[in-house]
């Protein structure tokens, strides 16, 4: 297993290479250089195994859990291997000294090698190095999850198409991991609590060793207390001759009760993850009538947006979707959205390139724009119902993202504005958003824009104002 061998790799050369005997290959002499030598021939082997390596979406539960320990060591070690071959590695790091004195001494070694001779690797295998850090990142925060701690989420409308779609992945550990056990609190109409009995006992026909419990509840108070997280999927759909005004009017109504019944959650510590549409003003309304959730503990999804353009890149350009960075859904989940690639960059046969220099304009401006903005309408004319697999799987990746973070890399969240590119403070906005390991997020600031762009941002930027204008009367004062 290639994590088995970095470590070892990296424990047996610190046997006979001592710190204190360290210096760069130009200096060594002797037994000290023919041991540099081993450990770089050692080194490119190692890169060269893993740069053809594609991590698994999903450990293993025999890795996880039946070798926890040892894999939580692999894991850490690659991580440093990996980031000592694309940065100055600071021996004064506090990461650094987390590891043990044979492996410290380890790093020391392979960074003095490195430094003399294998830096045409990082051109040859970097895009591979890169692309599974985020990866390692993940696992490593899988691995130091306390078993003993679940996590609570709530979801609205469980038992309609999105939230039944959503609730066998998050219950299996596909969200969190297979060693955080899932609470799972969930909300319905007194109505459709019949069809959410029959949702549960599927729940408990798969045995998820993750799931500890779930509970369904007509009562939003009841469904929040003490929540990590809650997904608001129910809404009111609009329906034949119902007016846009109306559709507010009636998800004001929802949104407004169940941000009120948010006081019952952990507060500040509570994340919430706005999926009914409109789904940006349904946000906006929550947040403004949760007292103790502040609005930035509030996202409106424009996740499956930010999919769908992914895809639509990577099928044009021939590429795996996580070779894609930079992309931007810019506004409202709706059809006045601006998706984005003039920050784009793709990973082509191993060189990161402007996505400008790989899709034609007139692709992009006659099809890529219309297709991710009106996705939602062709799914429906196609199949005759609204987009429920990829809206529960969008939902999910967002929560994901939040709880674990993005390891740099950049997503598309609607998060509330506080006047970021001319935006509205207090609109929620869709923006470029980058999420820590903290469970916070950061806004990517200060992109250049150009007129066309612009044009498109403050359309969809009118389309939120005369939203939140419309049901403006029904927030609190």
């Amino acid at each position: 297993m290639l994590f088995s061998r970095s470590l070892h790799l990296l424990q047996r050369q610190s046997v006979s290479m001592p710190t204190t005997q360290v210096r760069s290959y130009a200096s060594a002499e002797g037994e000290e250089k023919d041991s540099l030598e081993k450990l770089m021939k050692d080194m490119r082997a190692s890169l060269d195994e893993f740069g053809k390596t594609r991590l698994p979406d999903v450990p293993s539960k025999d890795a996880i859990l039946r070798h926890r320990d040892s894999q939580k060591a692999d894991y850490k070690v690659l991580h440093d291997t990996i980031n000592s071959t694309e940065t100055d590695y600071d021996p004064f790091d506090k990461d650094f000294y987390a590891l043990s004195p044979a492996q410290q001494d380890a790093v020391r070694a392979w960074r003095a090698a490195y430094d003399a001779q294998i830096s045409p690797l990082s051109d040859k295998h970097g895009s591979a190095l890169s692309r599974g850090l985020s990866r390692v990142n993940t696992l490593i925060a899988e691995a130091d999850a306390p078993m003993e701690n679940p996590v609570v989420v709530a979801i609205t409308g469980a038992a309609g198409n999105i939230g039944y779609s959503a609730l066998f992945r998050l219950a299996s550990g596909g969200v969190f991991g297979p060693k955080v056990p899932v609470v799972l609190r969930l909300l319905e109409l007194p109505g459709a609590l019949g069809a959410l009995e029959g949702v549960v006992m599927e729940l408990n026909d798969c045995a998820f060793p993750t799931l500890k419990s779930v509970s369904t509840h007509s009562d939003a108070e009841e469904a929040f207390s003490g929540i990590d997280y809650a997904l608001l999927v129910g809404a009111q759909p609009r329906t034949k001759g119902m007016e846009r005004g109306d559709l507010l009017s009636a998800n004001a109504e929802i949104f407004s009760a169940q941000g009120k019944a948010l006081k019952k959650s952990k507060g500040a510590e509570t994340r919430v993850i706005v999926v009914g549409n409109p789904a940006n003003t349904n946000a906006l309304i929550a947040s403004a009538n949760a007292s103790t959730v502040p609005a930035k503990n509030f996202i409106a999804m424009t996740r499956l947006d930010h999919n769908r353009g992914l895809a639509q890149i990577a099928a044009k350009a021939s590429v795996e979707v996580d070779e894609i960075d930079r992309f931007v859904i810019w506004g409202n989940h709706s059809a006045t959205q601006f998706p984005d690639v003039t920050h784009a960059v793709i990973n082509k046969n191993g060189n990161w390139q402007e996505a400008s220099a790989l899709l034609d304009a007139q692709w992009l401006n006659g099809t890529f724009i219309p297709t991710v903005q009106k996705r939602g309408a062709e799914i429906i004319a196609a199949r005759g119902a609204s987009s429920a697999a990829s809206a529960g799987s969008s939902a999910l990746d967002q929560l994901r993202d939040w709880h674990f973070g993005t390891n740099n890399k950049w997503t598309s969240a609607g998060v509330v504005s506080n006047g970021e590119y001319g935006v509205e403070q207090g609109l929620f906005y869709s923006y470029p958003v980058v999420f820590n390991n903290e469970k916070e997020y950061d806004i990517v600031r200060h992109l250049p824009i150009t007129p066309a762009a612009a044009k498109l941002m403050e359309a969809t930027h009118q389309e939120l104002i005369a939203e939140r204008d419309a049901i403006s009367h029904l927030l609190p004062k």
